[in-house]
């Protein structure tokens, strides 16, 4: 079998006889249900591949469609002309690398339909293109907009360059507003949904299709797509690993494997972090550090129905952000009176382990230093070696570097050194659980090694006064009663800390006696 990984180009993927899941359903259904639609999704999970099967449909390329959901469900008689942006390509820098790019769209799009615009600037020139399109060919004009706001991810650190690139491409698509008599079909990929882009203000008829259980597994395998078109492969493996590594993420409906680590997977038998490797964000690292995030509320995150809305660049929403770039999905959707509740968190394990184990990279900056930490902190549990562990994060501790302190007020926080002993725990891909409820309380965190538990309770020393309060309150609570039917070895430990010294000034630890 030919794994199509990375590949955007519908015609190649069919004509070279590589693997496709049929998606071609959702196309008839788009036209059927309205006229301009914007769909969000994480990077690498096939927007584009979908965004040029569109336009071979709607340029009649019916062999492509051979065996396919669309070859007895389209009219192959009516030929739309179709215009693509995408800027995919590259990393526009600056202003002038951003305005080359529409000048050399508009330069195809001239040479495609043979018609002579005659007007100056980009905008005029995109606005005549529509419109002689769509009287050249005598139909109206496909228009397919693919990651829309890369030039602005592109520059997301850079507020003032991002700015100005949302403004030239607030400018650039502010022409569809006026184009609708032309226009058959306008269909728009993105991560994000920014604010103040003439997309969403502008077209008064746009709907955003990112959360809506008709097309939630538009983008992404399900179950049934994996174990229908992935039979052969999945035989060879554990489906529940396989489930518990790279499925999970939904939009409202079900839950879908992202598609670049399913074909890497099977490609390579190994189970690896591909997508998450692919590409994180520096810049989302450094945003969970300046809103002084408490890490292990990523598990279980409470968020309204703007998750899915728009925001500014001059004030970025960090849950609205990991949400939109695929860090956190939804787990569950309640109802508060007439209003949504979504309930987020990781969506499998490859995300849970491999953003902490970032995490821990960036605070530390020594990379060798963390990776011989997470193996050393591995090969503690193995030997149920509990001072060992003290020793360890208390290393830690000493070595992240003076002047990451100076930059935030951070050390001042429970949370901060909490969640450094929950992303290493995460980094080796553990159960782990924060916040477990007992009928005594909740327990700060609980992590499951084999046939091992342990029970952690954290502390400042600054603010509960005298030694060894962290392990008193496990005792008094009563938390090891939760798992003492289950679990063989339980372990109590407790862990207080020093805002002065920033670091581990009591831990202490006793087995629960069955």
């Amino acid at each position: 079998m030919k794994y199509p990984i990375g590949i955007q180009s519908f015609e190649k993927l069919r004509k070279e006889n590589y693997l496709y899941v049929d998606k071609t359903h959702f196309i008839t259904h788009l036209i059927d249900t309205g006229c301009v639609y914007f769909l969000s999704r994480p990077r690498r999970f096939g927007k584009s591949l979908f965004v040029d099967t569109m336009h071979c449909a709607f340029e009649c390329k019916k062999e492509l469609f051979k065996g396919l959901y669309l070859e007895n469900n389209w009219d192959w008689s009516k030929q739309y002309p179709v215009i693509k942006i995408s800027f995919g390509s590259g990393v526009h820098r600056t202003l002038d690398e951003l305005k080359l790019t529409m000048k050399s769209m508009l330069i195809d799009w001239k040479n495609q339909f043979d018609i002579t615009y005659e007007k100056e600037g980009i905008k005029n020139q995109f606005a005549e293109a529509i419109h002689k399109a769509s009287i050249k060919c005598g139909r109206q004009v496909v228009v397919l907009i693919d990651e829309y706001d890369k030039p602005i991810l592109d520059n997301i650190t850079n507020v003032d360059l991002a700015v100005e690139m949302r403004e030239e491409i607030k400018n650039f698509y502010s022409v569809l507003k006026d184009a609708d008599q032309y226009l058959k079909l306008v269909f728009i990929t993105g991560v994000s949904k920014f604010s103040k882009v003439s997309l969403f203000s502008g077209l008064n008829n746009l709907r955003d299709i990112t959360i809506t259980e008709e097309y939630s597994s538009l983008c992404g395998y399900t179950q049934d797509e994996l174990e229908n078109y992935f039979a052969v492969e999945l035989k060879k493996y554990d489906k529940e690993e396989v489930r518990n590594w790279y499925n999970g993420y939904s939009w409202g409906n079900g839950t879908v494997y992202n598609p670049f680590d399913i074909l890497q997977f099977f490609a390579s038998g190994d189970y690896r972090n591909y997508w998450f490797e692919s590409g994180t964000p520096r810049f989302l690292l450094k945003l969970l550090e300046e809103n002084e995030y408490f890490i292990p509320e990523l598990e279980n995150i409470e968020a309204s129905e703007e998750i899915a809305g728009s925001f500014e660049i001059e004030d970025l929403n960090v849950d609205t952000l990991l949400f939109q770039t695929g860090y956190l999905t939804i787990k569950n959707i309640t109802r508060m009176a007439s209003r949504r509740v979504y309930y987020l968190g990781y969506p499998n394990l490859e995300v849970k382990m491999s953003l902490n184990d970032a995490l821990l990279g960036y605070v530390t900056k020594r990379l060798y230093a963390k990776e011989k930490n997470v193996v050393s902190l591995f090969r503690h549990l193995q030997t149920n070696n509990i001072d060992g562990m003290c020793s360890l994060f208390h290393s830690f501790f000493a070595a992240v570097p003076h002047d990451w302190f100076r930059k935030n007020n951070i050390a001042e926080f429970e949370g901060f050194y909490a969640s450094v002993f929950y992303a290493y725990f995460c980094a080796l891909g553990l159960d782990v659980r924060v916040e477990d409820a007992t009928n005594h309380g909740k327990i700060d965190m609980t992590v499951f090694f084999e046939k091992r538990c342990y029970i952690f309770e954290f502390k400042l020393k600054e603010v509960a006064a005298g030694a060894n309060k962290a392990l008193q309150q496990i005792k008094e609570k009563n938390y090891a009663e939760k798992y003492i039917s289950e679990y063989s070895e339980i372990y109590l430990i407790g862990v207080e800390f020093s805002r002065t010294d920033r670091n581990i000034t009591c831990f202490e630890w006793e087995r629960v006696l069955s």
